[in-house]
């Protein structure tokens, strides 16, 4: 018996939602009359393992249940949000913010510049790994000059201090929460003076977020003051991409994240709002192994670069939703960004041949493969499945390897699961000899988290390249210290031109965040600094 396609999202529907009655009527058309109260429920595509802490994934939660010293405006101005000002100092080496007043954590305690400062060593100690090699280098230390004014105090100067702290990662918890409560209650459900507030966590479903009856401290780009429009937030955990959306078609839920290019004109023509943000930072590129293996070799790596019609491959499944990204070092929509390094490498297989055989790799076996020395030339490519790469992301990957191999390339693309990715698995030079992936940023600054060199004493595991170089390290350092951005990003761009010259890492294409809501549903956005989803302006219409 053939069992069609929508048959089988049916029966996962039903499976993951239940028989409960649907969250809303799809793209039914509605009189637009706002309705307070009621339940979001909305589908995600992964579970982290808490809710707040060094993942965007868990940024996107936390951002519900947690504020924030600042928050990004839609024109990348830093704006208020627990912090009223800030200002460094002449010297850049003191920065000091000045709270607002009257603030309280959802477990009743105040929100004062002793726990913000408390909150800074906590991330610094272990707290968060994310908001630690942010900050490491430059932070010395914060203190409560009183109640409503913290001073951070810095190593050295770093003028996009409060452009990083918009993202999810510095999210403020209770100092009290932290000193008294198990680290599992904290993972589970942190307390903060945000919006919405842990109700409860059913492992490997949803978690469960009510509203906070006496929210106060919206940040400066919110649309509406006071306490969320809605009742609670159902935030489900639904792995299938096809799921989310026939559930979202069906009305089950309300809104989706991630959803599947193909699928992005179809909502659109359905009356669904379709939002798209292109992350700033790192794009999904690949690096190279430059330490051991066959990519140690310059001409060996810029083969592979000229081997790819990246264009072709990321427009072909991106159905023109996903932008092709060929700068290795930071996406298009960074600020900084190199025009110069992202068109270095054209489809060029003529030239891809020539560097091969230039560098050795001549003959070629029975398949085609490309061979040294006896040797093929077979390259390892783990890749997190499902975490990292979504399903677009692993066509694409399947594009990549199709294309190398038409040069002589032998690409092994392994998927990876998340609990074996997250435990370190491919994670050092001796077991792959490419690497995929991409760290959000609001600023070009995130080089310095990637390309910092990684020593036996100070090791840096986001150094995917495993390439340490005092000139790179220097152009990135210079423009993470410079007074004016003008001079940052000339710097930021020096370091990007320098890793495509060198073929250390090529960009594939940008990553992003997408929703799709519901007509029922207005009011959600994405926030600024990291693309997720933003609830606490969400409302009902009739």
């Amino acid at each position: 018996m053939r069992v069609s396609r929508i048959s089988i999202a049916a029966v996962a529907i039903a499976t993951v939602f239940g028989l409960s009655a649907c969250a809303g009527s799809g793209a039914a058309p509605t009189s637009g009359k706002p309705v307070e109260g009621g339940t979001i429920v909305y589908a995600h595509q992964q579970e982290p393992a808490c809710v707040f802490g060094g993942w965007i994934e868990q940024a996107y939660l936390s951002y519900q249940v947690l504020d924030n010293l600042v928050s990004l405006d839609a024109d990348h101005k830093v704006v208020p949000w627990l912090a009223e000002t800030w200002k460094p100092s002449d010297d850049g080496l003191t920065w000091t913010f000045t709270l607002k007043k009257g603030v309280k954590f959802t477990d009743g305690t105040p929100v004062t510049a002793a726990a913000v400062a408390y909150n800074f060593d906590y991330w610094l100690q272990g707290g968060n790994s994310t908001a630690d090699v942010w900050l490491a280098g430059y932070y010395k230390s914060a203190v409560a000059v009183d109640d409503t004014t913290l001073q951070v105090n810095l190593l050295k100067p770093y003028p996009r201090l409060a452009d990083n702290l918009t993202q999810g990662y510095f999210g403020i918890q209770s100092q009290h929460a932290l000193e008294t409560r198990s680290k599992e209650q904290n993972c589970e459900a942190p307390i903060g003076s945000g919006a919405f507030i842990v109700k409860k966590w059913n492992r490997g479903q949803d978690i469960v977020l009510v509203r906070n009856d006496d929210y106060t401290s919206p940040p400066a780009n919110a649309l509406h003051t006071g306490p969320a429009h809605v009742d609670e937030i159902d935030w489900k955990f639904v792995a299938d991409p096809t799921t989310r959306v026939a559930a979202l078609q069906s009305g089950q839920v309300n809104a989706i994240y991630d959803v599947p290019a193909i699928q992005w004109k179809t909502l659109k023509g359905s009356g669904f709002q379709l939002d798209r943000y292109v992350t700033p930072g790192r794009p999904q590129q690949i690096s190279f192994n430059t330490q051991i293996g066959p990519f140690t070799d310059e001409k060996v790596r810029q083969a592979f670069a000229y081997s790819l019609d990246r264009k072709t491959i990321v427009d072909t499944i991106g159905q023109g939703v996903i932008p092709f990204e060929g700068n290795g070092g930071v996406s298009q929509t960074t600020p900084g960004y190199s025009t110069k390094a992202a068109d270095l490498y054209s489809y060029d297989p003529d030239k891809a041949n020539q560097l091969l055989d230039a560098a050795g790799w001549s003959d070629r076996d029975s398949k085609g493969v490309r061979t040294k020395d006896g040797k093929p030339l077979t390259v390892v490519l783990p890749y997190g499945a499902g975490s990292i790469i979504n399903a677009d992301g692993a066509a694409i990957l399947q594009g990549v390897k199709q294309q190398a191999s038409k040069v002589g390339f032998d690409v092994t693309l392994i998927p990876v699961p998340q609990s074996e990715l997250f435990a370190g698995k491919y994670s050092t030079p001796q077991d792959h000899d490419l690497s995929v992936g991409y760290w959000t940023a609001v600023t070009a600054g995130i080089l310095y988290i990637n390309w910092r060199p990684s020593t036996a004493a100070d090791p840096n595991y986001s150094n995917s390249a495993f390439y340490n170089d005092p000139i790179l390290e220097g152009y990135i350092l210079d423009g993470n210290s410079a007074a004016d951005v003008d001079t940052q990003n000339a710097d930021y761009q020096k370091a990007q031109d320098y890793i495509a010259e060198h073929a250390l890492s090529i960009g594939v294409y940008d990553r992003l965040s997408t929703l799709a809501v519901s007509p029922t549903l207005k009011g959600v956005w994405q926030e600024h600094a990291q693309g997720g989803p933003t609830f606490y302006d969400a409302y009902f219409v009739k």
